[in-house]
């Protein structure tokens, strides 16, 4: 049996999307699967048992991406075809069976939105599948695992939807300052390729001795086997924060031009803690910000932020 499974281009999105794949490979045994996603996105599924092919779809002018996966595609006969970007091309290439993604109005999350619109039975929840090398590269990073470690994922795709800087290094002085619940933790901070301008603050504002620099410095499944030995992860609505919670790692969310009911962080332990003002607001001052960042998350302050985090880590007592 042969499955073409097209995913998302964002990390987060394809991330929310891993638990609708095991759906897939629970299908038949010995099923083979190819994956379509955006290239960011395709570490995500190089070491998935059963996955024998991952293209990454790299955008281009006139739809190049798509006539790209066409060539690719168009000489097999699938069994099945699960598209979740809900596009036309499932129609384009032979199948048995046909699953295409299409986002219903109102509320839910995406999670359950796939589940519910893909009829999809099981489990569905987001996962992770590390391969044994990054799990050793993991181990020789972060020690012996006897001290804990607070991560933070201080960036964004878009910087006005990342909370200040500033309060980023605020929290961690509470949390792992003497009397914080964390007191002498070490600071695991993580960001993309690119992302380290934003992410500047925060490293130079952790001593040295506790720091583990992650931004950009290891591959992506090597970032996700660190996060998932994490004490406590604590990220802006972003692809690392699925990824930490897909880790299995106790992940507080941060919200305010995006809405947590679609897409707070999915795993064994997570919760989310939102702006003041609703999502619609902030997205309707979305033009006067340019790409200021932290321009849209400052009326969430550090208290509540602190509190929600102390709140998780006590639910893993």
């Amino acid at each position: 049996m042969q499955a073409l499974f097209i995913s998302s281009t964002r990390l987060g999105d394809a991330i929310l999307t891993s638990g609708a794949l095991a759906w897939v490979l629970r299908r038949a045994p010995g099923i083979r699967v190819t994956v379509a996603c955006g290239p960011v996105a395709a570490a995500l599924f190089e070491a998935v048992p059963g996955v024998e092919r991952v293209i990454a779809m790299r955008k281009g002018p006139w739809q190049a991406q798509w006539r790209m996966l066409w060539r690719e595609t168009v000489g097999t006969r699938w069994d099945l075809v699960v598209d979740l970007r809900g596009s036309m091309f499932a129609w384009t290439v032979r199948a048995g069976e046909r699953r295409v993604f299409r986002t219903p109005r109102g509320g839910g999350h995406r999670v359950d939105q796939l589940r519910d619109a893909l009829r999809l039975d099981g489990d569905v929840e987001p996962r992770l599948w590390i391969g044994e090398a990054d799990s050793r590269r993991a181990a020789r990073i972060l020690g012996d695992g006897r001290d804990p470690i607070l991560a933070v994922a201080p960036t964004a795709n878009w910087p006005p939807k990342a909370w200040g800087a500033e309060r980023f290094v605020e929290t961690i002085a509470a949390l792992t300052g003497p009397g914080g619940v964390l007191p002498g933790a070490r600071v695991l901070v993580a960001g993309g390729p690119g992302e380290r301008e934003l992410a500047a603050p925060v490293l130079d504002a952790v001593p040295t001795g506790r720091l583990i620099d992650l931004v950009g410095t290891e591959p992506l499944m090597t970032l996700a086997a660190c996060l998932g030995r994490c004490r406590l992860a604590i990220a802006n609505d972003s692809g690392l924060m699925h990824l930490a919670a897909a880790a299995g790692a106790p992940t507080l969310g941060l919200f305010g031009p995006s809405l947590e009911r679609h897409y707070a962080p999915r795993g064994p332990l997570t919760a989310w803690v939102r702006t003041e003002q609703p999502a619609a607001a902030l997205l309707a001052r979305s033009g006067q910000v340019n790409d200021a960042p932290g321009a849209l998350m400052t009326g969430l302050p550090v208290g509540p932020v602190v509190d929600a985090a102390e709140t998780l880590l006590a639910r893993t007592d």
